[in-house]
């Protein structure tokens, strides 16, 4: 857990409260240049590995899906790092540094000849990277997913500890820092997959990875000069750790009788004290057998002021710690499929695009890559309509600061994501009755005369369904999650899109499997998607999705908020000086 830094308070009166809005460029510009560098490499990444390493395409793949995997594990680590050792500030400082070794030493490999295969032209058999270059770029690559484990999960958590969660003013904010974090990224993101892969392809690698590189550097120094404005954090242990306590004590008391009163279970405030800056967890009535964890014998019983053994005694709140967790489970889960179905924008969606009419003049043609952009147009208009709009006519029915809960906003994001394939099922009928009726059913790398903008609806629909489920659901990780693990919480955030990424794999190896015919028919075939049924692929996803939307609104419903004995700042007694607050 964290334990809030100290003032004196003689300065408080003449030194400006730390944190709050003014932090954000320093935090947002560290952001904004790791998405930059992140997705402008990535989106081309095959691209430089075939045209500038001259990989196989099978390698290059592989080479993809090793970095990603590593990437997508990583802010578990940097999250662990954080919340038990070094705190946010100095794991993302630190990250950051590494991030920057690894992008430096990548944009060296692109300049300079040496560190790359000399370029082929023509029919010349092209020479592949020798074991030296390979081992420049995986190291790199590696130095960048260590960097990236350490910046993801704890920027966002970082940015939000700068609103004090106890001053009523201030917590009521974290919302709009959370709407407004999803719209930097998204900017970022936007600005990578449009100027940074132009940069790529038409002047050069060199200065298509240099620009993000020397944006890292100067976001670091940034990021550093806003240290005396931050509002920072002391780790308290490692949380893992506490979790662990907990499930062991209470299996070695499973054999106890519960007790009658709760009030009778142990609680230490001392022992607690730093882990619970925004207030102590109040018990609850789900999970009881872990409150056995909590029950006090005559084994248990220690000298005043002596710690208790905490593999079997543990108190109160670090119980519902561990309760706190497991109830965030299924909504986690929840949010899996909607990456899977997000993902399609990057593999079928991209395919439809390159057999549909892209130009927008008669000399310029849009490329398939680039349909992504209504993707972040939508998500971004959606989120600044949100912020501006929505929020104040929600706040007027449902009286909160907010506009709406997280789990509502949720809920409407996983409603328009079942719109956008269903949508992409009946686009994708309309595209093959073009090639049916141009006589292009058996060409598959022809152009087929339909508009490429028929795919807008299923590309925005995802972009405006990211918008209230990706921000509701990172909101979850952050506000629901025990103070002592926000790190870790938002990397699950991480690992959700990872594992989303995953599942489509298998969806779709799974589909190509089973649904292939005799005469050689499949829904989603190798070489020719106009011969396929992906309409089928997507009404699949649809229906998946109805069936996690129905699983989604059963968990939000019986959903617990975690409740949190807040302390007044007031001198009072503490019988009179405790507000239970349930926060949404």
């Amino acid at each position: 857990m964290e334990r809030m830094e100290k003032n004196d308070p003689t300065e408080n009166n003449v030194m400006r409260p730390k944190g709050g809005f003014i932090t954000m460029p320093f935090i947002f510009s560290n952001e904004i240049c790791e998405k930059l560098a992140v997705v402008g490499f990535n989106t081309n990444m095959i691209s430089y590995l075939t045209t500038q390493l001259h990989m196989p395409l099978t390698k290059a793949a592989n080479t993809l899906t090793n970095f990603g995997g590593t990437a997508s594990l990583t802010p578990l680590l940097g999250a662990f790092i954080s919340d038990s050792y070094t705190g946010r500030f100095w794991t993302i400082t630190v990250a950051s540094v590494i991030y920057q070794i690894g992008m430096t030493s990548l944009t060296l490999s692109a300049i300079l000849p040496q560190l790359r295969p000399p370029p082929c032209t023509g029919e010349q058999v092209c020479q592949q990277a020798t074991a030296g270059q390979l081992a420049i770029l995986y190291g790199s690559l590696l130095l960048g997913a260590l960097g990236s484990g350490g910046i993801r999960p704890c920027v966002v958590a970082f940015g939000a500890d700068q609103f004090d969660e106890t001053n009523p003013k201030q917590s009521t904010k974290t919302w709009k820092y959370f709407n407004w974090y999803y719209f930097v990224m998204g900017a970022s993101i936007l600005l990578a997959v449009t100027v940074l892969v132009y940069i790529q392809d038409n002047i050069g690698w060199g200065w298509g990875l240099g620009i993000p590189t020397i944006a890292m550097f100067l976001s670091i120094i940034t990021f550093v000069v806003g240290y005396p404005l931050y509002r920072h954090m002391d780790p308290a242990g490692s949380p893992f750790t506490r979790l662990l306590q907990v499930c062991v004590s209470a299996f070695k008391k499973r054999k106890l009788a519960m007790v009658s009163d709760p009030n009778l279970l142990y609680r230490n405030e001392e022992l607690d004290a730093s882990i619970s800056v925004g207030g102590k967890l109040v018990h609850t009535q789900q999970m009881t057998f872990l409150d056995k964890a909590a029950i006090v014998t005559e084994e248990d019983i220690v000298k005043p002021g002596q710690a208790p053994n905490l593999w079997r005694l543990n108190t109160v709140h670090r119980v519902e710690e561990l309760k706190s967790v497991i109830r965030m489970g299924p909504i986690w889960a929840a949010g899996i499929l909607l990456i899977t179905a997000y993902a399609q924008q990057n593999t079928f969606s991209l395919q439809q695009a390159k057999t549909m009419d892209r130009h927008l003049t008669n000399s310029f043609e849009i490329p398939a890559g680039s349909m992504s952009v209504f993707t972040m147009v939508s998500m971004l208009s959606t989120i600044a309509l949100y912020d501006l709009v929505l929020v104040r006519i929600f706040r007027r029915y449902t009286g909160l600061d907010r506009g709406i809960t997280f789990l509502h906003r949720m809920g409407i994001g996983f409603v328009i994501s079942v719109l956008a394939t269903l949508v992409a099922g009946f686009i994708e009928v309309k595209r093959k009755e073009a090639a049916l009726e141009h006589g292009l059913q058996d060409k598959a790398d022809a152009i087929i005369p339909i508009s490429v903008f028929w795919l807008v609806p299923q590309y925005s629909l995802h972009g405006i369904a990211e918008a209230f489920m990706s921000i509701g659901h990172l909101e979850f990780f952050y506000d629901q999650s025990p103070e002592s693990m926000r790190s870790t919480a938002t990397a699950l955030f991480w690992t959700a899109i990872s594992l989303g990424n995953y599942v489509s794999t298998l969806l779709v190896s799974v589909v190509h499997k089973f649904s292939g015919g005799a005469d050689g028919s499949n829904w989603l075939p190798d070489d020719n998607l106009n011969k396929g049924k992906l309409e089928y692929f997507y009404w699949l996803l649809t229906v998946l999705q109805v069936v996690n939307l129905v699983y989604y609104l059963c968990c939000a419903k019986l959903y617990t908020y975690k409740p949190i004995q807040i302390h007044s700042k007031d001198n009072e007694s503490e019988e009179h000086g405790v507000e239970l607050r349930r926060k949404v």
